[in-house]
């Protein structure tokens, strides 16, 4: 079973020190998990979601029977950004309604936290660390 981003969020959160979370980092990676840290650690990209957790249905099944994961998702996130897509609002907060539905709750939760730029807040992971692990990420359209 694949393991969800919350959990790879919580692993990395867990270890002990920078050297650690590196290498966690490192080990997990993948374009779904440089997108969430992206969108989080990068000030350059803005939410044109309204803050805070939206009012939707949390997926409650078993995790890894979830209808999809965040794994999968990622290659919509851009219709919530500022320049990512040219949707009315109200379908971008449904799709983006729906797409929490179908997440794990834990994924979820990271996509709500992430699109505030709140993960540090759950989770101990910082931006100098997302930079040693990811060098070749561009911050605000900048290396």
């Amino acid at each position: 079973m694949k393991i969800l981003m919350h959990e790879i969020l919580q692993k990395v959160s867990n270890a002990k020190t920078k050297t650690e979370k590196i290498k966690l980092l490192k080990e997990f990676n993948s374009s779904a998990l440089r997108s969430v840290l992206i969108i989080n650690f990068d000030d350059s990209i803005v939410s044109l979601l309204p803050p805070g957790e939206p009012p939707f249905n949390k997926n409650d099944v078993p995790e890894g029977t979830e209808h999809t994961i965040l794994e999968k998702e990622a290659r919509l996130l851009h219709h919530f950004f500022k320049g990512g897509s040219k949707l009315k609002q109200s379908k971008r907060e449904d799709m983006f309604i729906q797409m929490l539905e179908g997440l794990h709750q834990g994924e979820a939760g990271v996509l709500v936290l992430a699109k505030d730029k709140q993960l540090g807040k759950r989770w101990k992971i910082t931006k100098q660390c997302v930079e040693t692990a990811f060098p070749s990420i561009e911050w605000g359209g900048r290396s």
